[in-house]
């Protein structure tokens, strides 16, 4: 897939991995907001964020200071001389911030998700020249989130990057919102110019989660980092638990290893010749399992019997996901992998009583 694209660059900023965009969740006083840009201006941090609009959940809560926040990011501007970026969810949010200036925009999870608000907030970009930011929708849809990428592309924006911050579950796992890593890597397969960033506040909800998942996105390749920072993070308004201070962020950023892309490729081309050919053998078994599967098809076919057997699928996963363990693969990772196999058994199987 190919967009129109052309690189963010921004003068004073460095070209080099990893591009930092960090600030508080919310814009909660002008205190409040000069005081963590200073300080991570202090830090070299040349990239300021902050929320003015805050979409909750539920009614109530905080829901962000408003376009009263938007003089204070223009005074961040002023007195550091930091690039000053928020999230818009709607054409009216646009206006405000191209008329107080603000230098970058970014599109949240939830208005990414939405078709509708997408095309009115491309709609309200066009002829405007800036950078612009679409994080990944809630739910793990890649093509609704290149989707949102393309709305705001056609609107004639060419300067576009992702955010990842992971995707909703419904149950209780150790990140906020789950990683499913191979989303964006498919993102970057599909849209190779495209930078990608992480946001590792959202995708961990726990400061202490912060670390480890910005060495990873950079292991992984991406671009940057979107890190929300807080003067004192256990006071926040909004998400205090998944906000670190400018001197802990300086701490964490310090500690990264960023790898090059470029490095001699010898011996990594003779692991990865080995990797062929693993997995050219597991065609070859996948493709033989197809085979007997067939063949069951047509025993249940002969005996009248229905395709799917409950007992034996469930079986299977629980064998199969322990076996996964016990080679030290995640169970829920080989528990998947043998889902999609049964799946395809089943659609072959399918054919198969059907002719």
């Amino acid at each position: 897939m190919e967009l129109d694209l052309q690189p963010i660059k921004l003068e004073g900023v460095s070209e080099e991995r990893p591009l930092i965009i960090a600030g508080p969740c919310s814009a909660e006083t002008e205190e409040q907001v000069m005081s963590t840009a200073k300080q991570l201006a202090d830090n070299g941090v040349k990239i300021f964020r902050a929320g003015i609009w805050k979409p909750r959940t539920k009614p109530g809560g905080f829901e962000g200071i408003g376009v009263e926040g938007l003089p204070w990011l223009k005074e961040v501007k002023k007195e550091t001389g930091m690039y000053v970026a928020t999230e818009v969810a709607t054409a009216k949010h646009v206006y405000e911030c191209l008329k107080a200036g603000i230098d970058i925009l970014w599109i949240g999870a939830r208005t990414t998700a939405n078709p509708f608000a997408m095309q009115e907030i491309a709609d309200a970009l066009k002829g405007v020249d800036v950078p612009v930011f679409v994080k990944n929708p809630v739910n793990p849809d890649l093509e609704l989130w290149i989707g949102a990428l393309e709305r705001i592309n056609n609107a004639g924006l060419k300067r576009l990057g992702a955010i990842h911050r992971g995707f909703s579950s419904y149950d209780k796992k150790l990140y906020r919102n789950l990683p499913q890593w191979h989303i964006p890597i498919e993102l970057r397969r599909r849209i190779p110019n495209l930078p990608i960033l992480c946001d590792p506040s959202h995708i961990g909800g726990k400061r202490e989660l912060i670390a480890p998942l910005c060495q990873q996105a950079m292991d992984l390749g991406f671009d940057g980092l979107i890190v929300e920072s807080h003067c004192n993070p256990d006071c926040a308004w909004s998400d205090a638990s998944q906000q670190v201070t400018p001197d802990v962020l300086n701490y964490i950023l310090n500690l990264l290893v960023i790898r090059s892309e470029h490095q001699s490729t010898e011996n990594l081309s003779e692991l990865r010749r080995q990797i062929d050919e693993c997995d050219n053998d597991l065609m070859e078994i996948l493709a033989k399992r197809m085979r007997v599967c067939r063949e069951i098809g047509t025993f249940k076919k002969e005996h009248n019997m229905t395709i799917l057997q409950t007992g034996r699928y469930n079986e299977i996963l629980d064998k199969r996901g322990a076996q996964g363990s016990l080679c030290g693969m995640d169970a829920e990772f080989v528990k998947q992998v043998f889902e999609a196999i049964h799946e395809e058994s089943v659609r072959q199987q399918m054919e198969i009583i059907n002719k």
